[in-house]
């Protein structure tokens, strides 16, 4: 079954013109002139029930625009749209108990008063039973860590401290759907590999659909198996992130710390008849870069024996360098010149510095 269901989907504002000079000033207040721009441009997609779907895209790509019209916040200029069964503009009652929302820019909390009667305010615009209530409630304190927070003021939390409030608040009423709205941001890495783990887990023991906008896509990375790119109001790759990274992926590197000292041409020789290329960094220190299509282990297993070796790194093209890369070129098909993507040549390597695939470790 779908948990989100858009077909064509589009959202166009009225924007006033503002005419220059004062002549343009005193006509404006009289007969305004206003232009369409259209936010959202005719999108469709399809989230199945459990699913964790990462959304998203560059300022002004029309991300939260999307968001606001499957919360029920703005009306769409035209298309098909249910969420959990529901129209979300015309169900608001019925829908918005099926649904957790949360912006990480903006507060469902009451900032002047205790983290815990923001709870019971929020338990009754959604009508949970008080047994139901304190279940919920005990159960989400306890995994987020949350007791000694319940009867301060929100004003007095810290950034992370009131993100996981937010998070509480969202789920106190058991909704099916979690809408998140760059959920980390300002936050410092202890926080959001807490936040992680916790959608991951709420995802798994209770099935929770989880649509997440982010631009720190290490959320991406560590939550979503599918991802949807947006630019300009339209949707540019819908599919998963590995399959996003073998489209565009620059290959890997590996370095390798050896024992003795080596020179190119020794190096250039353990890997005869493969498609990869060497740079010396020191003596000691050498790299060579891997095709995407080739497997690391069979670079490896002609270098591990010929040489004594005391450290390997292996580096790999990064999620965020990828979609750059995508946004730049402003398409996610897969790029035509691979030529670019390429390491120098092996007789260039000891006057080049090495390609970079990465900053990512593993």
């Amino acid at each position: 079954m779908l948990a989100i269901d858009v077909h064509q989907l589009r959202k166009e504002f009225k924007v006033q013109k503002n005419r220059e000079g004062i002549k343009g000033a005193l006509k404006d207040l009289f007969k305004r002139e206003h232009t369409e721009v259209a936010a959202v441009k005719d999108i469709s997609f399809q989230i199945p029930q459990g699913e964790i779907c990462g959304y998203i895209g560059e300022n002004g790509a029309g991300k939260s625009t999307t968001i606001k019209m499957l919360t029920g916040i703005l009306v769409p200029t035209s298309g098909k749209l249910v969420v959990n069964g529901y129209i979300p503009f015309k169900d608001r009652e019925k829908f918005v108990q099926g649904i957790g929302v949360v912006f990480g820019q903006r507060s469902q909390l009451w900032w002047d008063i205790g983290v815990i009667e923001s709870f019971r305010l929020l338990r009754k615009v959604y009508r949970v039973s008080e047994e139901d209530f304190r279940r919920r409630l005990d159960e989400l304190v306890e995994t987020l860590q949350l007791q000694d927070l319940l009867n301060r003021p929100v004003r007095k939390l810290s950034l992370g401290q009131r993100m996981r409030c937010e998070l509480v608040a969202a789920l106190l009423h058991n909704p099916s759907i979690l809408f998140l709205d760059e959920p980390t941001i300002g936050l410092d890495i202890v926080v959001k590999t807490e936040i992680r783990e916790f959608l991951k887990r709420l995802n798994r023991e209770q099935g929770t659909t989880i649509l997440l906008t982010t631009h720190d896509l290490q959320d991406i990375e560590a939550l979503c198996s599918r991802v949807i790119m947006l630019d300009d109001g339209r949707i540019i790759y819908d599919g998963g992130l590995e399959e996003l990274k073998t489209r565009w992926g620059k290959g890997r590197e590996v370095q390798f710390q050896f024992s003795d000292p080596v020179t190119l041409h020794e190096v250039s020789l353990m890997t005869s008849g493969l498609d990869v290329r060497w740079s010396l960094e020191n003596d000691l220190t050498a790299k060579v870069w891997i095709p995407r299509e080739m497997n690391v282990s069979e670079v490896l297993s002609k270098v591990v024996g010929l040489k004594d070796i005391s450290d390997i790194k292996i580096f790999e093209t990064n999620t965020d360098e990828i979609v750059r890369e995508i946004y730049q070129s402003g398409s996610a098909e897969a790029p035509r010149d691979l030529s670019a993507l390429t390491a120098p040549n092996v007789e260039d390597a000891a006057e080049k510095e090495p390609v970079k695939a990465g900053a990512g470790e593993s």
